[in-house]
C-alpha cells in the first residue's frame, strides 16, 4: 500500500509557473505508475499525465503539451508536475494517483489518491 500527498499548488497570474510535489510512503514506490488528474469546480476529474515506474513512460493530455512536464525521483518518492505557461483554464485541484498496474488515463485504474491540492490561475 502507498500514501500519497500533493503540495506546490497555490495561485499564479496567467502564463507563471508552479511546481507540484507528490510524495509517497511505503518502499516500492519505484514499482507504482503514477498519474495528475484534475478537478474544477463543477466538473468531473480529469486526467493530466503520467509517468510508468522508471520515468520512461510518460503520456499528457493534449490540453497540456508543451506546458507541463512529468518527472520522478524513486530515490525521494516523489514524482513532480512542471506546469509552464499556465492559463485560468488550468484552474483545478490537481490530485496524484499510484497504480501497482500498468499506467493508465483512466480514473478507475488507480486505487492510490492523495487529497489534492489546490492550482488557481488569475486571468
Amino acid at each position: 500500500q502507498v500514501q500519497l500527498v500533493e503540495s506546490g499548488g497555490g495561485l499564479v497570474q496567467a502564463g507563471g509557473s508552479l511546481r507540484l510535489f507528490c510524495v509517497a510512503s511505503g518502499r516500492t514506490f519505484s514499482t507504482y505508475a503514477v498519474g495528475w488528474f484534475r478537478q474544477a469546480p463543477g466538473k468531473e476529474r480529469e486526467f493530466v499525465v503520467f509517468i510508468g515506474t522508471s520515468g520512461g513512460t510518460t503520456y499528457y493530455t493534449d490540453s497540456v503539451k508543451g506546458r507541463f512536464t512529468i518527472s520522478r525521483d524513486n530515490a525521494k518518492n516523489t514524482v513532480y508536475l512542471q506546469m509552464n505557461s499556465l492559463k485560468p483554464e488550468d484552474t483545478a485541484v490537481y490530485y496524484c494517483a499510484a497504480t501497482p498496474f500498468s499506467a493508465s488515463t483512466r480514473i478507475d485504474s488507480y486505487p492510490y489518491w492523495g487529497q489534492g491540492t489546490q492550482v488557481t490561475v488569475s486571468s
